[in-house]
């Protein structure tokens, strides 16, 4: 790769960026602000608002979309979110991988030990993380601490990461309780001989693409651990039924049912990247993954990048850019580049466009550039957690950046 691509000195200076994201990230204990906490708020808790969907979804939607950050005004409390420690330890362990040094390491321990300290012990169930807020989406209501596989599979390949690195066994205990978890309490919301979509959590028969992959994921890392057959025939059928419901023009919507007919970049390169992450754990599967991944990625491409790297949200729509879309593209796009080695381009474009846009002199990044200009609040899951696993990526890719 080349250095100057950035208008920076050198690929040091990425390396540069990332400690300070982390260091800014680190000094507030990775707690932060999350776009989906509004209902963290002690006045809408006292409300016997809450106790209404459209009313919870309503003021989790006036927070969420608010260009002034409402959080202060409504008394919005900020915590540790189990995905972000998940993102965090990946990005450390990415790091130590790429450098050697063993600063690295021992955060990334440590966040992994934190993590631990967020588990929903099922008992015979399984393990499983949730999110430290209540969520309503359209379709069903996930109150705080709910059992959710998104959380839930982050942790389990970080557990994962950690366990080959460190030698961990405990590590790898706690991956195969999310194998316990996916196979007996997540729903399935569909079902055939040769199909299945998990659901998004014991609540709801979901029909997500993405969720229902990255429950496949954590199947096949206690797969590679465990050897159970029957874990390899839940991946297959996961993979056959979404590559079946791939679009004529190679992508996805978000879901199956009519709320969820709409796809974005962010949601597009997870599923890419969840299926080739299963094409790569050789399970040996009787799929078409690689006709289905030239077409997808052909499509993600053409879709959601304009020219000089700006990370678009919708196929038809630039609009709002989002620090989301930009970190998933970025780190999606170095990932993927061992299949098809137009990802560099694109993960260096995004990041290099992200950097002179999106990046504060204090070292974070903001959250959105929509029409009206830039938001800046600095969301710690969704943004810097998001952006601190890209820059690993991008500079695990490089092999240095020490």
């Amino acid at each position: 790769m080349a250095d100057n691509l950035f208008g920076l000195s050198s690929i040091s200076d990425i390396a540069n960026i990332y400690d300070r994201l982390y260091e800014w990230c680190n000094l507030r204990d990775f707690s932060g602000a999350d776009p989906f906490d509004g209902l963290n708020s002690k006045y809408f808790q006292r409300s016997p608002l809450k106790r209404f969907a459209l009313a919870r979804l309503a003021f989790l939607q006036l927070v969420k979309r608010s260009h002034r950050d409402l959080r202060s005004t409504f008394k919005v409390s900020e915590d540790v979110n189990s995905k972000a420690l998940a993102l965090f330890a990946l990005a450390e362990m990415s790091r130590f991988r790429a450098t050697g040094d063993e600063r690295h390491a021992q955060n990334g321990r440590q966040l992994l030990d934190r993590l631990s300290t967020l588990e929903i012990d099922l008992r015979d169930a399984g393990l499983a993380w949730g999110y430290n807020f209540d969520w309503q989406s359209r379709a069903f209501f996930a109150p705080k601490g709910t059992p959710t596989i998104v959380p839930t599979a982050f942790a389990a390949k970080a557990f994962a990461e950690g366990a080959e690195l460190f030698g961990e066994h405990t590590y790898a205990e706690k991956v195969i309780g999310v194998s316990a978890f996916v196979r007996g309490t997540l729903n399935r919301s569909f079902e055939t001989d040769t199909e299945l979509c998990f659901s998004y959590t014991p609540l709801d028969t979901s029909l997500i693409f993405n969720a229902s992959l990255l429950a496949a994921e954590s199947l096949a890392l206690a797969h590679r651990l465990t050897g159970d057959g029957d874990l390899k025939i839940l991946v297959e059928k996961s993979l056959r039924y979404v590559i079946n419901r791939q679009k004529a023009d190679g992508g996805w919507d978000y879901g199956t049912r009519w709320r969820h007919r709409w796809m974005d970049n962010f949601h597009t390169a997870y599923i890419l990247l969840s299926i080739h992450r299963l094409k790569n754990y050789g399970l040996n599967v009787n799929l078409p993954i690689e006709k289905c991944l030239v077409h997808g990625i052909d499509f993600w491409i053409d879709n959601f990048f304009l020219d000089d790297g700006t990370p678009k949200y919708f196929p038809e729509s630039v609009h709002p850019v989002d620090i989301h879309s930009a970190a998933a593209a970025i780190g999606a796009a170095m990932e993927l580049s061992t299949f098809d080695k137009r990802g560099e381009k694109i993960g260096r474009n995004v990041l290099r466009w992200t950097i002179r846009n999106m990046m504060d002199e204090e070292g974070f990044f903001y959250y959105q550039i929509s029409k009206k200009g830039k938001i800046k609040t600095p969301f710690m899951r969704w943004g810097q957690a998001w952006m601190a696993h890209a820059l690993a990526a991008y500079l695990e890719c490089d092999k240095g950046g020490a």
